[in-house]
């Protein structure tokens, strides 16, 4: 960030304090949700929503749209939603003139900075499939072409947990492609009752636009440049290393997980954990912003054993423990 003076350094850190209070005027309460949120924006990947019906998770993805001058586009996921339904298809086309006909690629509705893939668990495989090289390489390859997204891209997916019957549990594959899985949970009493007057009354909750893309790029440009000590890098790569069953695993992932987390796991989150520092208005990385996000990263990278479930051991437990197991130093 050399070129990049004090001055500058501060506004942008403003900027985010402002999308942050915007966001507020909609949402009330899930502090932890918005946070993880625009921690996932800045670190440039995906989030996974998920929360039983009537908490504001789509709500929430939309006001965070309209803070963002970006383009925004909604998709009920459903059973019979097709590959093409998202992606795009071609048109075949007939110059009237020259009767010459030729087939045009017609873009669908990922083309676009913010998707909101809602209920995704409620498609098919195969349109979940879609997804995959979207998420990932930020292109669409219709035809034998590919076309390019536009950036920032970011795909924000929510599901129900409680309804299983007509739904599509998402692969490791697919689950692997998201940056962050955030919980969203109910709130508390006095922000209930903070949602009934503000929901049941003539005012509304509107969102003021506050950010445009290239101040988004330009923030996750300045995520990849907040320090790391060697010291924070060695214990993220002992968590991460430390999650896959082994004989030098903890006792409680030997017991608990059948399937530890990979590679991917470690960079997660050690961008988040960049993330969170910039957003808190630091440049430099602590310990508290890795063991803060050690769940939301690791708990759908993690597959528990029988033994687990059999117990009621959740990924969270585990994370938690092996967040305590690992030592710093």
């Amino acid at each position: 960030m050399t070129e990049l003076t004090e001055a500058d350094i501060q506004a942008r850190l403003a900027r985010l304090t402002d999308l942050r209070a915007a966001i507020g005027q909609a949402i009330v309460g899930q502090a932890d949700v918005v946070e993880q949120l625009l921690i996932g924006l800045l670190a440039g990947g995906h989030c996974l929503l998920e929360g039983v019906p009537g908490l504001g998770k789509t709500l929430l993805v939309r006001s965070l749209g309209e803070a963002l001058k970006l383009d925004f586009r909604r998709v009920q996921f459903t059973p019979d939603l097709m590959p093409s339904d998202i992606l795009g298809t071609e048109l075949l086309e007939e110059d009237h003139g020259t009767g010459h006909r030729s087939f045009r690629f017609q873009q669908g509705p990922i083309f676009t900075n913010l998707l909101l893939a809602d209920e995704l668990n409620r498609t098919p495989p195969k349109t979940q499939a879609a997804l995959l090289e979207a998420m990932q390489e930020k292109t669409v390859s219709y035809g034998g072409v590919t076309h390019q997204l536009p950036r920032p891209f970011f795909v924000l997916a929510t599901q129900n947990p409680l309804e299983q019957a007509g739904t599509y549990p998402l692969p490791e594959a697919q689950l692997d492609r998201f940056l962050l899985h955030v919980r969203v949970d109910y709130p508390s009493e006095e922000e209930e009752r903070a949602i009934l007057a503000q929901t049941t009354g003539a005012g509304g909750g509107a969102v003021p636009m506050v950010m445009a893309g290239e101040e988004v790029l330009a923030l996750q440009r300045m995520v990849r440049d907040v320090h790391l000590s060697d010291e924070l890098l060695g214990w993220v790569t002992r968590i991460v290393r430390a999650s896959r069953p082994g004989e030098a695993a903890p006792e409680d992932i030997r017991k608990y997980v059948k399937w530890g987390a990979g590679p991917r796991a470690g960079q997660s989150l050690i961008l988040c954990a960049k993330a969170r520092a910039l957003l808190h208005g630091r440049l430099a990385t602590t310990r508290d912003d890795i063991a803060a996000l050690a769940a939301p990263v690791m708990r759908h990278r993690l597959l528990l054993s029988f033994a687990a479930e059999a117990e009621g051991r959740s990924a969270d437990d585990v994370v938690a423990a092996l967040v305590r197991a690992v030592p710093l130093a």
